[in-house]
């Protein structure tokens, strides 16, 4: 699949709010003692099984997420709260495949001069409400994020955790090139996701990253025996 379009807005959260909220099997990863809540929002494309030829339908979709950082035997990870995409036939797929929290939502992407407004409402039936306006465009040059910075940290992730309906732990490997990063300027005019996991307002202005394309492969998740991780 390829990832297009896409921001990372991200704010720092009280580790409380976070431990109320991440399952106990997970470790919160944090950044110099920070927690970090993310909301990233992208287009998806090209999506499809590796060695399938293409199905002509429900591979170009808007997706967006919310998301924090865990580690299960010592190894980082992301974490989602929720995961809402345009695409009814992805969101069934995921949910039985990597047993994610997916939600079906309408949504749009419109190009106004050089920045993406995007809006997001959850439409699935007995989920918490949410919605999500954002206008963001780049604000600087490429970079690749170094070792050891907070850039780094919030987005060279290479696996996803989740736990399946026995409360197992599940790994999914992810693998791409580093991010081509650049600064982003952000306008939320709307933001619920949030507050529709149960975290408290977010304060203040997030930081703000954007990532024009990304070719992605990941794969379905396998059972981590957590004693031994």
């Amino acid at each position: 699949m390829r990832w297009r379009e896409l921001l990372f807005a991200h704010w720092p959260v009280a580790l409380a709010e976070l431990r109320a909220l991440v399952p106990p099997a997970f470790e919160l990863d944090t950044f110099e003692g920070r927690g970090w809540l993310g909301v990233v929002p992208f287009r998806m494309a090209d999506t499809r099984f590796r060695g399938l030829p293409s199905l002509g339908f429900g591979e170009d979709f808007l997706e967006l997420n919310l998301r924090t950082y865990v580690r299960v035997g010592g190894r980082p990870g992301v974490w989602f709260f929720s995961l809402d995409a345009q695409s009814a036939l992805a969101v069934a797929g995921a949910r039985a495949l990597f047993h994610l929290p997916y939600f079906t939502a309408r949504m749009r992407a419109t190009v106004r001069g050089a920045a993406l407004e995007y809006e997001s409402e959850r439409s699935q039936s007995g989920a918490p409400a949410a919605r999500v306006r954002v206008s963001y465009a780049p604000s600087g040059p490429l970079f690749r994020a170094k070792s050891g910075t907070l850039e780094h940290f919030l987005t060279e992730r290479y696996c996803l955790y989740a736990l399946d309906s026995g409360g197992r732990v599940l790994c999914g490997e992810i693998d791409h090139e580093p991010w081509p990063l650049q600064l982003a300027r952000a306008d939320f005019g709307e933001q619920t996701l949030s507050t529709a996991a149960g975290f408290g307002p977010l304060r203040g202005a997030p930081l703000t990253h954007y990532a024009r394309e990304l070719a992605v492969r990941a794969w379905a998740p396998s059972v981590v025996n957590v004693e031994r991780a």
